[in-house]
C-alpha cells in the first residue's frame, strides 16, 4: 500500500457514444467514440509520489483497462428457464417494414 496523502481529488469523465441503424431491421450498431478523464489533485506530497498513485490507480482500474485492452464477451441466454440461442431464429419478413 502506498502511503501518500491526497488532500483532495476531483475526477471528471466524459464518454462519447453513438448508435445508428434500426432496431426493427436489426441493423442497430452502438459504438464508443472515446473517453476523456481529467483529475484535479491537491497534495503536499512530492510529485513523483502522486504520479505513482495515479499510475497504479489507472493500471488497477477495471473500466480503463477494459477500454484500453478490449476483452472477449461471452453471452448466455435462457428463455423460460431453458437455454436459448437468439441467433438461431431468422428475422421475420414483417420485421423488415
Amino acid at each position: 500500500m502506498l502511503k501518500t496523502h491526497i488532500e483532495k481529488a476531483k475526477i471528471f469523465v466524459t464518454a462519447r457514444f453513438k448508435n445508428e441503424g434500426s432496431v426493427l431491421r436489426e441493423t442497430v450498431q452502438a459504438e464508443g467514440l472515446g473517453v476523456e478523464t481529467r483529475c484535479e489533485i491537491t497534495s503536499n506530497e512530492p510529485a513523483e509520489k502522486v504520479a505513482k498513485v495515479i499510475r497504479n490507480a489507472e493500471a488497477g482500474c477495471y473500466v480503463i483497462q477494459t477500454i484500453r485492452k478490449p476483452t472477449a464477451v461471452k453471452s448466455e441466454y435462457t428463455l423460460n428457464g431453458a437455454a436459448f440461442d437468439p441467433g438461431s431464429y431468422k428475422k421475420q419478413l414483417s420485421d423488415e417494414r
